[in-house]
């Protein structure tokens, strides 16, 4: 439905110089990924009594989804600038941190840091939810990618949830799943695709976001079962992808005096496309490196080595295996290794 309203209203994406297709894309497939997700939610909560304060959980977070679903759709349509689309995640992320609660309390001594006092907890909680946000727009660069790695992250925080029988967190983390795959056999047809556009990739940052961080507050509960030792080294490791490709991008951005939100091709997926490889190629290589560090992650957390070890062990391992295609290069059809001079700026 949303593919044929694109060709008869001419809502299409139209291939640029950075492009990675050549034909006119229809690109509000964050639509049909907010209504499945947001049909499914609605079911489940009318079919399953939920106590008031998950009632408001799920209420907060299908207002703030709505209103990121429109700054997207206009974003995709006319293009709004930063200040605006700002402004619209401020507010989205506010209303979930303040009405819900649901806000980071404690970094578990990273950094030897422990409890936030509650004003630095929320503005702390907002930035995170807006960086996240951020970092899965600027991701979904080539076919199937942001999509790939929210279902990666998802389905961590899913199981999570779901071994610790917090059937409404764990719910709203296969419903994603569900939704995205859906997507996906769109997003990566030949004949009938369909790109999520900004509408899309910023309304799966914002609800992973508010997963992640359900998930270090019921980490923090005498009463959760099953816990991790170092669960902000787990969360951050399930977005390691996007955040360091977007934290890459913005130095180099900055470094040549750009503004951070100034599009290029300094992308991770667009080194890989560079040297050769297919959009399902390229996604299917990043979606196993973001599943190899979350399972590192969670490995070095059953040793349970000290959480500032495990976070250096991690900002180690991260950037060598996202940045290594930079250190490859592409001589006479063959891939070979390389070390030049700052391969990876």
């Amino acid at each position: 439905m949303i593919i044929y309203l694109s060709n008869t209203k001419n809502l299409m994406d139209v291939p640029g110089e950075r492009s990675m297709h050549m034909n006119k894309t229809p690109t509000l497939g964050g639509i049909g990924i907010f209504i499945t997700f947001s049909l499914a939610l609605i079911l489940f909560g009318v079919f399953t009594k939920l106590p008031q304060e998950d009632l408001i959980k799920l209420l907060s977070l299908l207002g703030g989804t709505i209103i990121l679903l429109f700054l997207g759709i206009k974003d995709d349509l006319i293009t709004l600038s930063p200040k605006k689309k700002f402004s619209g995640q401020i507010i989205s992320s506010a209303i979930v941190v303040i009405m819900t609660d649901v806000r980071i309390y404690d970094l578990n001594g990273i950094l030897g840091i422990g409890e936030l006092p509650y004003l630095i907890s929320v503005l702390f909680s907002i930035f995170i939810f807006i960086f996240i946000i951020n970092a899965f727009n600027l991701t979904d660069g080539i076919d199937g990618l942001a999509a790939s790695i929210a279902i990666v992250s998802s389905t961590a925080f899913g199981v999570y949830f779901l071994l610790n029988g917090s059937f409404l967190l764990a719910s709203i983390s296969f419903i994603l799943i569900g939704s995205l795959l859906g997507f996906l056999c769109f997003n990566l047809s030949d004949t009938r695709k369909i790109f999520m556009g900004d509408s899309g990739s910023m309304f799966i940052g914002f609800i992973l976001v508010f997963q992640g961080i359900n998930l270090l507050w019921m980490n923090g509960l005498e009463s959760t079962y099953f816990t991790y030792n170092n669960a902000p080294i787990i969360v951050l490791a399930a977005f390691a992808f996007p955040i360091m490709d977007t934290t890459r991008v913005f130095i180099i951005r900055i470094c040549k005096k750009r503004s951070p939100f100034t599009a290029d091709r300094n992308h991770i997926h667009h080194r890989l496309l560079d040297l050769g490889l297919s959009h399902k190629t390229a996604t299917l290589l990043i979606c196993n490196v973001n599943i190899l560090i979350v399972a590192s992650t969670i490995l070095l957390d059953v040793l349970n080595i000290n959480i500032n070890v495990q976070l250096l062990i991690v900002f180690i391992m991260a950037p060598l295996l996202c940045l290594f295609p930079f250190f490859m290069v592409k001589e006479k059809g063959k891939i070979k290794f390389s070390m030049p001079k700052l391969a990876f700026l």
